[in-house]
């Protein structure tokens, strides 16, 4: 597929996307700025859609339709967010989003036009595209885990928006490479150079730590003993993990790993700022005292 296809891959299914969604309620007037938003970005692909293909970067257009895909499924995330994620229907709408964020990398793929993701969409939209994906795996599980029931009924479906969630988040990091940090080479600021060298480049990334953490406790507290059985959900998407969604995912490793390095930097670096580690360690304490 040449860059011809790739507008039309862009233009065709972020049109189709915009127009499927419905003027918000006044409950929703304080989300409706995003879909405002993806629709200005759709007429922007519109536009460069009619020029010449040599005056066109396709990497402008993969972006422009990533941007409007991320703000078009912000506005339903937080209408999910609002509703408590209504059990009969949140499931598939969590499903839905998550095929619809997992659309750019598809698109580049399909496209031929570069041999990696990053090449075309930058480590940053990659960033966010899997957070946006791996936070959204966190509130549903978050709202399924504090109901009575989720603790006890399709136990199978938790496991596997728990690990995919997971999976999502951890493959987050892996874009920017940390910071190299060696007596040869000296910093104004050490406290940033430290941040830098764990891989947290931004409040997003600290967060994505804490989150990944409660996620694995949820996994051990509630699912580590199901087996999984035919899911009424499938998140798989670019990035997520084979391995991780073939066999059980160890939460218990990785929730400590990840908690630990999350303290240290709210304790080391970010002493002072407002990051609570309270729960953090008590979670860690469960770790260290279950006998899962």
């Amino acid at each position: 597929m040449e860059a011809k296809g790739l507008k039309r891959n862009c233009t065709g299914n972020l049109e189709t996307r915009v127009q499927e969604e419905t003027l918000p309620p006044t409950s929703y007037v304080t989300w409706d700025i995003f879909l405002i938003q993806a629709s200005t970005s759709l007429e922007k692909l519109k536009i460069l859609c009619k020029e010449d293909e040599e005056n066109v970067n396709p990497s402008t257009l993969i972006k422009l339709y990533t941007q409007a895909i991320l703000d078009m499924t912000y506005f339903e995330e937080n209408k999910l967010v609002d509703e408590d994620f209504p059990e009969d229907t949140s499931l598939q709408k969590v499903k839905e989003l998550i095929a619809i964020l997992s659309e750019p990398e598809v698109v580049v793929k399909e496209s031929s036009l570069h041999p990696k993701h990053s090449d075309m969409l930058g480590p940053e939209l990659l960033e966010c595209l899997y957070w946006r994906r791996g936070a959204l795996l966190y509130m549903y599980c978050h709202t399924v885990t504090a109901r009575e029931e989720g603790q006890s009924k399709k136990r199978d479906v938790l496991k596997k928006c728990l690990i995919d969630g997971i999976s999502y988040l951890l493959k987050m990091f892996t874009f920017r490479c940390p910071l190299h940090l060696n007596e040869e080479v000296s910093f104004q600021d050490t406290d940033t150079a430290k941040l830098l060298s764990e891989g947290i480049f931004s409040d997003t990334h600290l967060l994505a730590t804490m989150y990944t953490g409660e996620m694995c406790y949820w996994g051990l507290k509630y699912c580590v003993n199901e087996e999984p059985e035919n899911c009424d959900i499938d998140t798989n998407g670019p990035g997520t993990s084979s391995t991780l969604l073939k066999e059980s995912l160890e939460f218990r490793e990785i929730g400590e790993k990840i908690l630990r390095k999350y303290i240290s930097i709210c304790e080391g670096p970010l002493k002072g700022q407002a990051w609570n580690t309270t729960n953090a360690k008590k979670i860690l304490n469960f770790f260290q005292h279950c006998h899962h």
